[in-house]
């Protein structure tokens, strides 16, 4: 194929940018004549168990046919109970049938050329529902989409999580979510990517022991994205996290029409040694970020490493290769030891899978054999690969019969799948019939973020071989009732029927394991109190408890079908099937069908995406493009000025000879990173120095109660790990890492004592911990997240403010100015207590200015706590202000 020249590819790429344009500027003012009037959101969460009902009502302005799209995302594990639409009075539902006859009609709107795949998978937590109609002149049509989840326990914390994407001002835009839960809610926090302070007047919150409401009802001007721009702001996330308060047993059996459920999650166990081993991927494929990222999270893994664990490492290409010939113990040094080991890893060469399980597996039993394992710890396998066997080894069906012989139910696997050329579907029944589970890790900027996240919710397991037991006369048809190990920050859940004379107190036991000893824990419930509880409040879905014991056996029952053998296989897939459709599920074994008006399309399917299969019906997008974003990028764009690399030089200063103002002749010469000038006046060549910008300074303090303004502060002696502020009164210390070689911070971090909370600022992005909880938020990435005790936001401009209620405020913030890098924001520095310390913090104890310099008034003494800095008058970009910045005249000082 012909390579085409340079400007002809620029060429080629503005054309088809601006086409797009063009397309979206007709397609949005087509999308104008559909106006939403109306949209609300009703999530009723009972005791875990979220109905969310999604009605959008919208009007065709148009004096033509126009098309109406109804698009929402929703959370994988949902399922899909319902969804209608009602056009002229008539109300067209949509059918959930079995997947296979369903597929008649799917495969005759493929063949007419139609998309009749609805549901799509969007990213990673969500799946894209989307259906469209004609809409007559005038005519309304109400869209109405119901979901149903368990929310499950990760970290401590149960996350409601609603995707808010209108694309338009909505007159009635009403978001409801109520939670009720029996045994008390501990805790409850919201958090938005699109919140803003004129927004947060829309949001309120209200919370008693058992019950929470949060509402957001944002006004047409609060919408705006500003009052010239009839755009939304609202596009991204809402999220409600909350936990319950636990008893003494652990245990919490809840009652409601018959059926029951039992949630376990015993909070004052203390954790069980483990016996961990780490088996890394090397391949080829790993190289470059996959690597380094690998690297990063291993070392920090590592580092949470409890005395009482023992480890090893193997890392694997077309060979595998352990550390150490046996475990050892996860002392200081033998940490630090491994940390280098990990971080002198290569990648090249093949992936054998099949070699690097089975030494995993044979370690583990040779400290078996020897007994070398501390009594009452645990064991663990944790493999992390981004491809599909290669090397040795390669079929996946004797790869997975290898691992499950050596495992022999003696120990468990956690498979993580980096990236999308790996087969999941391999790596999660490898997983599942030995004890664990699969994660994807998405390739991104946090994936290392990832890996120590699933580290987190297996690091500390508290118990093994968990049972539930219950009187043979009182329950049936209960859910998975045995469990290999309980983690802390998890929750087991088992649900049931209650038979029809089952006795007034309904009684459950808890065995397991505990540091090598039997526990039991024993707890009761009374049946009429519970149905009462449940019976009355109007806030709450009632009957909700029978499908959540629906919900739970079915994805139960669909997990076991991974693993399962053949004829075990069809068993339990009749039996999922035939709950998905009593329940009017939409599940891999059913799919709905969506009734249109006549002389539309006759009908639409919609079937739920698998993990490791296609992302939906209908799908175009390749492997290469989904992994990629499938976008356009414009590189080495042609610089302004026509130098390679430079920046637009700045205009040529006038300078005045006698009593004329010449403007000098201009010749541009690189140099370095600016620019030299020449010019000639009166016949005389003049060389003018560099020009030099302005710079941001590493730090601006506000000085209480000072004469003068702010205080700008640079680094200029070498310095590595700075205590940029401490203040013990206050619950806060702020830390940074400053690179002197380039002038500037390569990490921030603030930690708060009340809410036990960190934040770690780099110029990649930002992440907020918490309860051993990473999230990572890019910067410029609107958030809003409300926690009692602190609020977190973030602006377009990239500004992150930590503000708590009588207490100083802190900012973070990516300047990419003049002097581009990480910078620190103070405000409301007035409440500083008197025992605040550290190199910045110094400068709010007691501060006294000498006076002028009488030789130069731009120079001034600051003596602080006994020291002098000599502090001088300079121009400063104040980084509070967006780039370029504001010029300001500040007293500079150089620590």
């Amino acid at each position: 194929m012909e390579t085409p020249a340079p400007g002809r590819t620029h060429s080629v790429v503005l054309v088809l940018l601006s086409l797009a344009v063009l397309h979206t500027s007709k397609a949005q003012k087509v999308q104008n004549d559909i106006d939403i009037y109306s949209l609300t959101v009703d999530s009723k969460v009972s005791s875990r168990f979220a109905h969310t009902v999604i009605t959008s009502r919208v009007v065709n302005k148009a004096d033509a046919v126009r098309e109406a799209t109804f698009q929402m995302e929703l959370p994988k594990k949902a399922f899909i109970t319902n969804f209608s639409m009602v056009i002229d009075g008539v109300t067209y539902p949509g059918n959930i049938k079995e997947k296979a006859a369903a597929q008649e009609q799917y495969s005759a709107a493929m063949a007419r050329g139609e998309s009749a795949g609805l549901v799509t998978a969007t990213g990673r937590k969500t799946e894209q529902f989307q259906v469209s109609v004609s809409v007559a002149p005038a005519a309304k049509v109400t869209f109405e989409l119901v979901y149903e989840e368990l929310l499950a326990r990760h970290l401590g914390v149960y996350e409601l999580l609603l995707k808010v994407r209108p694309q338009q001002l909505v007159k009635h835009l009403q978001m409801d979510i109520h939670i009720f839960e029996p045994e008390g809610i501990s805790f409850l926090e919201t958090e938005s990517t699109f919140m803003t302070n004129e927004l947060a007047e829309a949001l309120t919150t209200s919370q008693n022991k058992t019950k929470a409401h949060v509402r957001f009802k944002p006004t047409l001007s609060q919408q705006q994205k500003s009052p010239e721009k009839q755009d939304t702001v609202l596009d991204g996330n809402f999220i409600v996290r909350y936990d319950v308060d636990r008893p003494v047993s652990g245990g919490s059996i809840q009652i409601e029409n018959g059926y029951f459920v039992h949630y376990f999650a015993p909070d004052s166990l203390s954790t069980m040694p483990k016996n961990v081993i780490f088996v890394i991927d090397k391949s080829g494929s790993m190289m470059g970020r996959k690597i380094k990222q690998t690297q990063e999270a291993l070392i920090k893994i590592l580092d949470d490493l409890s005395p009482h664990d023992q480890f090893n490492l193997i890392s694997f290409s077309a060979e595998a290769t352990k550390w150490k010939p046996l475990l050892v113990p996860a002392s200081t040094e033998n940490v630090n030891e491994a940390k280098s080991y990990a971080t002198g890893i290569r990648a090249q060469g093949g992936t054998n899978i099949n070699d690097a399980m089975l030494m995993a597996v044979q370690l583990l039993e040779k400290a078996n054999r020897e007994e070398l394992l501390p009594a009452g710890s645990i064991t663990l396998i944790i493999l992390l690969t981004d491809g599909d066997p290669t090397a040795g080894e390669t079929d996946p069906l004797k790869i997975q019969e290898n691992v499950r012989k050596a495992v022999n139910g003696q120990h468990s696997l956690f498979c993580l799948g980096f990236g999308f050329d790996v087969s999941y579907a391999f790596l999660e029944k490898m997983a599942l019939e030995n004890g664990g589970l699969a994660r994807r890790i998405y390739e991104d900027s946090d994936s290392a973020l990832q890996l120590q996240d699933f580290y987190q919710e297996v690091a500390n397991p508290l118990m093994m071989s968990v049972a539930f037991e219950y009187p043979s006369n009182a329950v049936e048809s209960v859910t998975q009732d045995a469990f290999r190990v309980f983690f802390k920050g998890s929750e087991l859940v088992v649900a049931g029927k209650l038979r029809d004379h089952s006795p007034d107190v309904l009684s459950a036991q808890v065995r397991g394991q505990l540091h090598g000893e039997n526990i039991t824990f024993v707890m009761e419930s009374h049946v009429a109190e519970q149905e009462e509880m449940f019976r009355g409040p109007k806030y709450i879905f009632h009957s909700f408890m029978e499908r959540l014991w629906a919900y739970l056996t079915i994805q139960q029952l669909l997990e076991q079908m991974v693993s399962a053998l053949d004829a075990e296989k069809q068993a339990l897939e009749a039996r999922a099937l035939s709950l998905s459709l009593s329940y009017s599920f939409v599940t891999p074994l059913t799919s709905m069908v969506i009734t249109k008006p006549e002389g539309q399309e006759q009908s639409q399917v919609a079937e739920k995406p698998v993990e490791d299969g296609p992302m939906g019906f209908g799908q175009s997008m390749d492997r290469a493009s989904w992994k990629t974003g499938g976008g356009l990028k414009l590189l080495n764009s042609p610089p302004r000025l026509g130098v390679p690399g430079r920046f637009l030089a700045p205009p040529p200063p006038f300078y005045r000879t006698t009593s004329r103002l010449v403007l000098p002749e201009l010749t541009l010469r690189p140099g370095g990173a600016s620019y030299d000038m020449d010019f000639r006046i009166k016949g005389t060549t003049l060389t003018a120095p560099p020009f030099a910008p302005i710079q941001a300074p590493s730090v601006i303090l506000p000085l209480p109660g000072q004469s003068v303004d702010q205080l700008c502060v640079d680094f200029r002696r070498p310095q590595e790990l700075v205590n940029l502020l401490s203040d013990p009164d206050q619950g806060v210390e702020v830390t940074g890492h400053y690179e002197t070689a380039k002038a500037c911070f390569s990490w921030i971090e603030v930690t708060f004592e009340n809410p036990q909370l960190q934040v770690h600022a780099s110029p990649e992005h930002v992440v907020i911990t918490r309860n051993r909880r990473n999230s990572a938020y890019k910067w410029k990435e609107t958030l809003y997240s409300v926690m009692p005790g602190l609020k977190v936001t973030m602006d377009k401009a990239g500004l992150l403010l930590l503000s708590r209620p009588d207490r100083v405020t802190i900012g973070l913030l990516f300047w990419d100015g003049p002097g581009k890098g990480l910078r620190l924001l103070l405000q409301d520095t007035d409440r500083f207590s008197s025992h605040v310390s550290g190199t910045l913090g110094q400068f709010y104890q007691d501060v006294l200015w000498g006076p002028l310099d009488t030789a130069d008034d731009r120079k001034r003494t600051l003596k602080v706590q006994g020291r002098d800095y000599s502090a001088t008058r300079e121009l400063k970009l104040d980084y509070q202000e967006s780039p370029p910045g504001k010029e300001i005249s500040c007293w500079s000082v150089e620590l």
